[in-house]
């Protein structure tokens, strides 16, 4: 991992645990090339791995698992490590916490209309601007989750107590887990036509790849917010730019493609955009903590021989954000 994921990570409380539980190098690996890091990764039978750590190679003779500190393995582990056997924990549960928290926020703010309430009021400075957002507020609006990924699934939990009617897109979810989740399933095309906030949740991959392009960002009703805290490439920029220019719809983009967008890009200066920088997850010291915790309690278990809570599974690869 990085010398800054090391060192967000390990306080001295869970550097101490940890190394009751593994015997560690003296310092972290972040460059895989030098002579040290080869010889020590080829005795490794247990990695730790973090956020912008390098790919692993395939010739790790020892390797029997993998403890990721952070969500996706995608770029991480080479399916050559997968099929021989390697077990593979990531703390995805633990990160998708803070994403769903930023999730529930964007949400409810953008249902009180406050991106449109401050432009109105910084342009009429008189509380009469709230004449001009008559729709602001949560009753009875409906919200649209794009994916029932791990943090579409807690953001729809974290809903429960709003007086909003949740509609979740996602071809894996099934009628039996909706009902557990108190949404409604419905078909992208539909839901994007018919809700007040759309939050995305789905994965980057081949499929969802500029899954919202015109066609789609053109069913948005008029006032709607469109939130990304997923990934860039589910977005047709080009396409969004064009929509947002209209006034008709706004956005709240943690994430953008390319990312960062370049210095000159319109996106910076549109008045109905809220750009954040990629500062949803637990990319803070505050945050990254509970991911080595859900490490710690995992590496734990697989010493004692018991089941892992948080293991991936070899058909989770294709649907890996």
């Amino acid at each position: 991992m990085s010398r800054r994921t090391y060192e967000w990570l390990l306080t001295p409380a869970r550097a101490a645990r940890l190394a009751e539980l593994l015997e560690l190098p003296a310092e972290p690996v972040t460059d895989l090339a030098a002579p040290p890091a080869r010889a020590a990764l080829a005795a490794a039978e247990v990695l730790v791995t973090g956020w912008r750590g390098p790919s692993l190679p395939v010739e790790l003779p020892n390797l029997r698992a993998v403890f990721h500190t952070a969500g996706t393995v995608r770029t991480l582990i080479p399916d050559e490590l997968f099929d021989r056997g390697v077990r593979v924990v990531t703390a995805a549960d633990a990160g998708a916490v803070p994403v769903a928290e930023y999730a529930l926020a964007a949400i409810l703010w953008a249902n009180k209309q406050v991106l449109r309430s401050a432009r109105w009021y910084a342009r009429r400075r008189s509380l009469a601007a709230r004449d001009d957002v008559p729709a602001a507020g949560n009753l009875g609006k409906r919200v649209g989750l794009v994916g029932a990924s791990r943090v579409g699934r807690r953001v729809a939990r974290l809903l429960a107590p709003f007086d909003v009617d949740v509609h979740v897109a996602d071809p894996y979810l099934t009628e039996p887990d909706a009902r557990d989740l108190g949404v409604t399933v419905r078909e992208l095309d539909d839901l994007l036509a018919d809700c007040d906030v759309v939050s995305l949740h789905a994965p980057a991959t081949p499929a969802t790849r500029q899954l919202f392009d015109a066609r789609r960002l053109a069913l948005l009703p008029d006032g709607a917010t469109l939130i990304n805290t997923a990934r860039g490439a589910l977005i047709d920029h080009d396409a969004l730019l064009a929509e947002l220019r209209t006034g008709r719809i706004d956005a709240i983009l943690d994430v953008t493609d390319p990312e960062p967008l370049p210095p000159d890009s319109p996106y910076w200066t549109l008045p109905n955009v809220l750009l954040t920088p990629h500062h949803a997850g637990a990319y803070n010291p505050v945050e990254a903590g509970r991911q080595l915790d859900l490490v710690l309690d995992e590496l734990a278990r697989y010493l004692r021989g018991e089941p892992l809570r948080h293991e991936l599974r070899p058909a989770d690869r294709a649907r890996m954000a």
